[in-house]
């Protein structure tokens, strides 16, 4: 029988997402490393390569990168652990096609605001992550002189709250706050993060007493109606904010700035001025604010309420049009789980559920769901939730691609095929989301994390390799591979067959699939 050539692995497909196109593809891999080694834009047959090279062919599925989830809370360690944790949270990624995930610092016990906090939570993390993770470090009043070891320590960004956060260890920062972390990172290699709420002066709302569920101080209507919750936290909130972040800038020029999920599109006119006049400042949605809507959210489903608030349908129409047009450049799950106690409590009162939408691992296919109906299609999708949420925490470059050099992260999608949600495909720890029940068109059949096969649609996972994904500790980086990333023109067989031919080998016979 012939040496086969274990480590390296061929996936194709008729349909590839390649250099910001749709195009037949071939991508070449090499488990050891977790690279991917070649990318041609052809299908080449089993014969290109070596006998017993492992080589599948997905045709006419599309082979995306996988996708970067630059805003999970995943809530470990601590007692919140029972919320989500590493393991199921990173399972329910992977199902997903999203093969890298950024955690907050915050809900975690203790949170991500010093190195000796960071330090538990990546321990806590060993072993438990079926997907690549990366951490964010928290700022919060007085912890500024932190913030430059943490960097060192290979957080990705930073996040900060400008409005009540809902859990007291992670309180909201003041402007004064805002401008000692500036001044402290303002020469770092790293992005600064903004919940951008704030409660504007002479404010009639409940304001941030919503979160932490006390008693409401203006309610305009009952409890459970969903439109008494959304005149609690107006755009005025959303824009107030903004305000004040773009007030700050000028003290950390050169420090990137971004806004989390934006909500509110009154905000759109303030982010694109600012963008006009040179600040470097970006923003984020999520999945929820472009698929649901206000109108449709009956009373007393607390399954949808988070902050800022899911807003009326023409507002997402909004946001829609923001990111065909670059001035959005990102979306995220914002995946913030709980117990089914404190989500669906009260009767259905809104101010007194958890605020927070779980939707990681099914975020590719609400996207795709709603964003064909507009004339979106998988290229632009594939931008907004790997190429840019990559470069937004530095990892462009190693992630978020489908080029030589970059990690072979890959996801096998079937965009003509849909699904109902139930709890089957809730692989998230507490199986509570607005999306139950919805039809949702495309299904990940596949996900490959650096080379390796960690999720199947008919197998399901791999449990006997269990989770094989990294932490991500690494400093920030750009992209830096070469330009030219593809080879469209004929190569010759003999060529191909050169590469790796050093490997350990073992036997392994050539298939298709």
């Amino acid at each position: 029988m012939a040496a086969s050539h274990s480590n390296i692995t061929v996936l194709t497909s008729s349909q590839a997402i390649i250099n910001g196109t749709i195009t037949p593809g071939t991508i070449v891999t090499d488990s050891t490393t977790g690279k991917i080694t070649q990318v041609h834009e052809k299908v080449l047959p089993p014969s290109a390569f070596p006998a017993g090279t492992v080589y599948r062919d997905y045709s006419p599925k599309v082979l995306m990168p996988g996708l970067v989830d630059a805003h999970v809370h995943l809530n470990e360690p601590g007692w919140r652990t029972e919320w989500e944790g590493f393991e199921t949270g990173t399972r329910a990624a992977a199902f997903g096609g999203v093969t890298t995930v950024v955690d907050m610092p915050l809900n975690a016990i203790p949170p991500t605001t010093t190195v000796e906090n960071l330090h538990l939570k990546v321990a806590a993390a060993r072993g438990q992550c079926w997907v690549d993770v990366g951490f964010y470090g928290g700022v919060i009043p007085g912890n500024e002189k932190d913030l430059k070891d943490l960097v060192s320590e290979g957080v990705r960004g930073f996040k900060c709250f400008l409005i009540d956060s809902g859990v007291e260890e992670f309180p909201a920062v003041s402007t004064e706050d805002v401008a000692k972390a500036m001044e402290e990172l303002k020469d770092q290699d790293t992005v600064l993060m903004f919940h951008a709420e704030k409660l504007p002066p002479l404010s009639m709302s409940v304001g941030d007493a919503v979160l932490h569920g006390d008693a409401p101080l203006a309610p305009t209507g009952p409890l459970d109606e969903y439109l008494t919750f959304l005149a609690s936290r107006p755009p005025a909130f959303e824009t107030y904010a903004l305000a004040d972040i773009i007030a700050s800038a000028p003290i950390a020029p050169n420090l990137p700035l971004h806004i989390v999920h934006l909500s509110a599109i009154q905000c759109l006119p303030m982010l694109k001025e600012a963008q006009e006049k040179g600040i470097k400042l970006t923003a984020e949605t999520c999945f929820h604010y472009l698929a649901l809507a206000a109108e449709d959210i009956k009373n007393g489903d607390t399954r949808h309420k988070c902050c800022p608030p899911i807003r009326e349908r023409a507002n997402a129409d909004g946001l829609w049009d923001a990111l065909k047009d670059g001035l959005i450049t990102t979306v995220v799950s914002d995946h913030s789980p709980c117990t089914p106690n404190l989500k669906v409590v009260g009767g259905g009162d809104f101010f007194q559920a958890w605020g927070g939408i779980s939707t990681v691992g099914l975020g590719l296919s609400v996207l795709w769901t709603e964003g064909k109906k507009r004339g979106v299609d998988l290229c632009q999708i594939s931008k907004w939730t790997s190429e840019e949420t990559a470069r937004q925490v530095g990892l462009l470059g190693q992630k978020g691609k489908i080029a030589v050099g970059y990690d072979a992260d890959i996801c096998i999608f079937d965009p003509e095929s849909s699904f109902k949600v139930t709890t089957s495909e809730m692989h998230f720890k507490n199986k509570i989301t607005p999306y139950e029940a919805k039809v949702l068109d495309g299904i990940v059949c596949e996900t490959w994390l650096r080379g390796k096969q960690i999720y199947s649609k008919d197998t399901g996972f791999d449990e006997t390799a269990g989770p094989l994904g990294s932490l991500l500790l690494e400093k920030r980086q750009q992209e830096t591979v070469p330009i030219a990333t593809t080879l469209s023109a004929p190569v010759a067989i003999e060529e191909i067959k050169a590469v790796n031919l050093n490997a350990v080998v073992s036997t392994v016979e050539i298939q298709q699939s």
